[in-house]
């Protein structure tokens, strides 16, 4: 089959498909593979260290956005995506050249649930709302920012929501449609002991059909979603309950580290700036500096907003020279590259390579050629997080995930949502939106 066929279906050949299922001993806080019969891909580190680093493959130098560099996706879904990856995966273990994956903890519940966002709620975390209406969150000085301490840091349920400027106005734009779902029940007569737990499943049923019906198609397109959203996920089901698979939370889902742009306009009233480090986080957010969706995401029947970097194997130089206030202090000065993290992360948790899954789930893997990776006198295969970047490139442009990338993506992100019973696909299948992303963000 074309490695690159998009026609349904357009991630598996025609022979039949032998889905795994989820191992009864795993529980929702573990790590495991989604294709444990696969071998571990194994590469030198110091040919992992010269993929990542600055002036490696990896690195697209200081060459600003152009049309060229460009994909059709609006700028704000690599950081939608980076939000949803908060909401389901936290796994703090620390860098290590080999890591015992029994031994991971992920410190999120593997369902698209928004806990992130609501904590344990207005008893469990009464720090994150209002005391004079705890239905609502409370917000920072003029609904401006997020409420921090005082040293700047945002009192929320996810830290790592305030790691950069773009994330932590996004976290604000969401507690505010939970605020904004709060009215609209109480307008509706919704009695008061129930207006918090109302408001906070409309705002989790629209996050999670956005998540199926405007995020994915536009990361995986719209066949291949249709598709899984049709027939379920083939490749991962989750029988026994859900768990996060290596194979997304340390490849596939870090696609977005290539999509993002040298620099962001910020609002109708800012210059644009790069992410890091002028919009480095943990600090209050200057006014000038807040942020307007309109800019990052399309209204409907509008492609006004800025597009991102194309999904293409390279990162900005800002994610190659990534800040101390970030990394932390890091021994090996290589460490500072984000790619360096991701290809050394992959091999350390023993993920196959690209052409192994590809292979696995009958798709002719891409060539040398293809890859690229013979200008540095590498003649193995190719690891995965690195492959699923080269995939997109090659058959798709970088306008989104191809067909291994895709999959992944896919099947785990619907088999999440279908594996929990509180979702709407579960409880509420008769359940539709009264508001897409760009309505929810609305200033």
């Amino acid at each position: 089959m074309n490695q690159c066929a998009t026609s349904v279906p357009n991630h598996c050949p025609t022979q039949a498909r032998a889905g795994v299922a989820i191992d009864a001993s795993l529980n929702p806080s573990m790590y495991a593979r989604m294709f444990p019969e696969l071998p571990s891909f194994q590469a030198d580190e110091q040919f992992l260290h010269a993929l990542g680093r600055g002036g490696g493959l990896c690195d697209c130098g200081d060459v600003d956005d152009s049309p060229s560099s460009l994909g059709d996706t609006a700028a704000g879904w690599p950081i939608f995506g980076q939000f949803v990856a908060h909401d389901i995966t936290a796994d703090r273990s620390i860098l290590r050249s080999h890591t015992q994956t029994a031994e991971l903890r992920n410190a999120r519940s593997p369902q698209l649930n928004l806990e992130c966002l609501y904590g344990d709620g207005p008893t469990g975390h009464p720090f994150l709302y209002r005391r004079d209406d705890p239905a609502k969150f409370l917000l920072g000085l003029d609904e401006a920012d997020l409420q921090r301490n005082s040293e700047g840091i945002a009192i929320i349920s996810d830290p790592r929501n305030d790691s950069h400027m773009l994330m932590s106005q996004l976290h604000l734009a969401m507690l505010k449609a939970h605020n904004a779902f709060v009215d609209e029940a109480r307008l509706a007569g919704v009695a008061n002991d129930r207006v918090f737990e109302e408001a906070a499943r409309q705002m989790r049923c629209h996050y999670q059909w956005i998540v199926l019906n405007e995020f994915l198609p536009t990361l995986v397109g719209r066949s291949l979603a249709d598709e899984v959203l049709r027939e379920g996920p083939q490749w991962f089901r989750s029988s026994h309950g859900a768990f996060i698979p290596l194979e997304f939370a340390d490849a596939a889902y870090r696609y977005g580290h290539s999509q993002i742009r040298h620099r962001y306009q910020l609002n109708l009233h800012s210059d644009p700036i790069p992410l890091f480090p002028d919009l480095l986080g943990f600090r209050e957010v200057p006014r000038q500096r807040t942020v307007d969706w309109r800019l990052f995401f399309d209204a409907p029947g509008s492609t006004s907003a800025q597009r991102s970097k194309k999904i293409d194997g390279k990162l900005v130089r800002a994610l190659i020279k990534l800040p101390v206030a970030v990394t932390g202090e890091c021994e090996i000065e290589d460490y500072h590259s984000l790619a360096v993290r991701d290809l050394q992360r992959g091999q350390g948790v023993g993920l196959p390579s690209g052409e192994a899954v590809a292979r696995h789930i009958g798709i002719a893997p891409l060539n040398a050629e293809q890859v690229g990776l013979a200008p540095m006198g590498w003649r193995g295969e190719t690891p995965l997080w690195y492959y699923v970047l080269r995939e997109a490139d090659v058959c798709t442009g970088g306008h989104r995930l191809g067909p291994v990338g895709g999959l992944i993506v896919a099947e785990v992100l619907i088999a999440l949502i279908d594996a929990d019973a509180t979702s709407f696909r579960r409880s509420h299948e008769e359940w539709r939106p009264r508001k897409r992303l760009t309505e929810l963000l609305a200033p």
